[in-house]
């Protein structure tokens, strides 16, 4: 960035802008006062900076909160961040279904949407249930598609920086499909796409249960595991993306694919047939005997191949997400594995957002990305580089 001097008028203003927007943005309604004593700057550089948001549209003067109302004489001005200035969208993609999560630019949540779509769903079909559901949901809030500053979106994949899915086996026709070129079609800002366990790892550490730790591991858990992680508070995709792509330690001298674990018939399941494995859970609950032995070797492959990336990065905390966070029983087992392999096992929680963990990562990438634009004297959690 080099030396901040006078000399440097425009990076001086766009930092000071930066700090003044960021005081505002968690202070409720500050007055220029409150500003001054919170940023250090001082009230000259305030007023100018103030001046220049509410320019902007950022900032709005704000009325006065009721013990000034009631004091005589003329009350200090006000000024609140304006959330309502633009907003965003985080999208899911999935086999089974969509979803869209809607906020203002605080990241508080205004509006929801989600339908249904078959695993065989070809991707024309699967983009354009997408874009039915931003258009619902859009419609029922009253907002306006162009003041949309960005939209997240996570899917499955190894997902490249342009938004391409250079690899994408649980959806047909997700391979190489341009999936950010093709939805940047419907939208007049930035479409950030990535892997749906990258997403949901930033949404555990967002809101979820990282959100005491920087260095974490999200599992997404199924036939076909995934899994997401945090380094330092920052998202850690590889250098080609496929960081975590756990579902495929199998390939590593393991013959028995995760489908054939869980198949109480000698036939492998199929990875997206939920119904499937749902029934063969349901009856090792009940004490079939088939059934609690493919369960247990489900458990065991899944413990297995958590503990291999245990291994590699040392996160403090392990979180389970996906279907697989519902099976009874799944974190004893986990626990036992990891302090049996590793040198310091980490603390292991079940997801605390559930089905919507993908789509609020998303959210949280179009958030970063405004943050970005707003306070670029700051890097993210999720910046690409």
């Amino acid at each position: 960035m080099g030396r901040l001097t006078g000399g440097d008028p425009s990076l001086l203003r766009r930092i000071n802008s930066a700090v003044v927007l960021r005081a505002l943005r968690g202070s409720g309604s500050p007055t220029l006062t409150d500003l001054t004593r919170i940023t250090g700057l001082s009230r000259p550089t305030v007023e100018g900076v103030v001046e220049g948001l509410v320019a902007s549209g950022l900032v709005v003067e704000a009325g006065p909160d009721e013990g000034e109302a009631r004091r005589q004489g003329r009350p200090a001005r006000r000024f609140r961040f304006r959330a309502e200035a633009g907003h965003l969208l985080g999208v899911e993609i999935g086999p089974h279904r969509v979803a869209v999560l809607l906020s203002g630019l605080d990241g508080r949540i205004i509006g929801t949407g989600s339908r249904e779509v078959s695993e065989t769903a070809c991707a024309d079909d699967r983009l354009e249930r997408a874009r039915g559901v931003v258009a619902d949901v859009l419609r029922r809030t009253g907002v306006a598609r162009a003041s949309l500053r960005a939209v997240g979106v996570g899917t499955p994949g190894i997902v490249e920086a342009d938004g391409t899915v250079r690899l994408g086996t649980a959806l047909p026709g997700w391979t190489g499909l341009a999936l950010g070129e093709r939805l940047r079609r419907s939208f007049r800002c930035p479409v950030l796409v990535e892997n749906d366990a990258n997403a949901a790892a930033v949404a555990e550490h967002w809101k979820g249960a990282g959100s005491d730790s920087d260095d974490l591991v999200f599992v997404l858990a199924g036939l076909s595991p995934g899994a997401g992680s945090l380094i330092g508070g920052r998202l850690h995709r590889g250098y080609g993306g496929a960081a975590g792509e756990i579902g495929a330690l199998h390939l590593l001298g393991r013959e028995a694919t995760p489908e054939t674990l869980l198949s109480t018939t000698g036939e492998p399941l199929h990875p997206l047939d939920e119904r499937a494995v749902a029934r063969v859970f349901a009856e090792a609950r009940v004490g079939d005997e088939r059934a609690l032995a493919a369960v247990e070797r489900f458990i065991q492959r899944l413990v297995h191949d958590v503990a291999a990336l245990v291994l590699a990065l040392d996160p403090e905390l392990v979180v389970i997400g996906g279907w697989a966070a519902g099976l009874d029983g799944v974190l004893p087992p986990l626990r036992d594995e990891l302090s049996r392999y590793c040198l310091r096992p980490p603390r292991v929680a079940l997801s605390l957002l559930g089905e919507a963990a993908v789509a609020t990562g998303a959210l949280r990438l179009a958030l970063d990305h405004v943050e970005e634009q707003l306070f670029a004297v700051e890097s993210t959690a999720t910046a690409r580089g």
